[in-house]
């Protein structure tokens, strides 16, 4: 059976396989690199070994700033919640061996042998470019990424307050989508799962409630009153927090609560 940890991350590196638009941009731009010939490869090269040249150095650095992010991804989870800082922290360590693998592609293409002192500098020059690999990488693929990482299955005997640490596990108030995250409330605390909210939504079936909007789940027992704002309908809890309805849930919200 394959861990939990590999199998997660195997979903992760899939989401970068089966982008058509992530290996066209990659695509597009070893073909600019060919064709403009950057960093003296225009007078040094022909065209074949140019496109050679740079299809070999971007894709070694892709790979390796893909690994390095999306296992950053995953081992960060507890120290770092936002998705995107845990990406620019992998993307960015990338930068290291990156630095010493364009020295490796430098070598088989010219000859030109790599020390400590030019790895370095390479690796240097490959730091800006990895902040914005990872920044476009999460601007386009984010929200797939997230769903890949997330468990693909639950068992509809689970419980949602498993998942959440024992000093948090109370009675199950509200749940709420937050980034790509569930956010979820006990009457002990609050705590964020990495969790699909349908998929959340699921393991509610011991605690009455409703959902009342795409991003929001409330107990039943947690509901003080309905009130509106501005034509809004709201539920106001026990705890004084407003959650919005969605007027696709305004009338089983008034039948259920009203």
């Amino acid at each position: 059976m394959i861990h939990p940890f590999l199998q997660s991350t195997l979903r992760e590196l899939q989401v970068f396989l089966h982008s058509r638009r992530f290996w066209g941009t990659f695509a597009a731009i070893v073909l600019l690199f060919a064709v403009t010939g950057p960093y003296g490869t225009m007078e040094s090269m022909a065209f074949g070994e140019r496109l050679a040249y740079w299809l070999s150095l971007h894709a070694l650095a892709w790979v390796i700033a893909i690994l390095c992010a999306v296992v950053a991804e995953r081992l960060l989870r507890r120290m770092l919640t936002s998705m995107f800082a845990r990406m620019m922290a992998g993307s960015l360590a990338a930068a290291l061996p990156i630095g010493f693998a364009i020295g490796l592609v430098d070598y088989v293409f010219t000859g030109e042998t790599t020390t400590l002192d030019s790895g370095l500098h390479r690796a240097l020059f490959a730091l800006p470019l990895c902040a914005l690999f990872c920044l476009l990488t999460y601007m386009a693929m984010s929200q797939k990424i997230a769903e890949a990482a997330a468990p693909e299955e639950t068992s509809p005997a689970a419980s949602i307050l498993d998942r959440l640490k024992p000093e948090n596990r109370g009675s199950l108030l509200r749940l709420s989508v937050q980034d790509h995250y569930t956010e979820v409330v006990t009457s002990r605390g609050r705590e964020l799962v990495l969790l699909r909210f349908a998929d959340a939504l699921k393991e509610t079936a011991a605690t009455p409630g409703l959902r009342v909007h795409r991003s929001h789940w409330v107990a039943d027992a947690h509901v003080e009153s309905l009130k509106r704002d501005n034509g809004r309908l709201l539920i106001l809890t026990r705890d004084g927090t407003k959650i919005p309805v969605s007027r696709s849930y305004a009338e089983d919200v008034r039948r259920r609560f009203a």
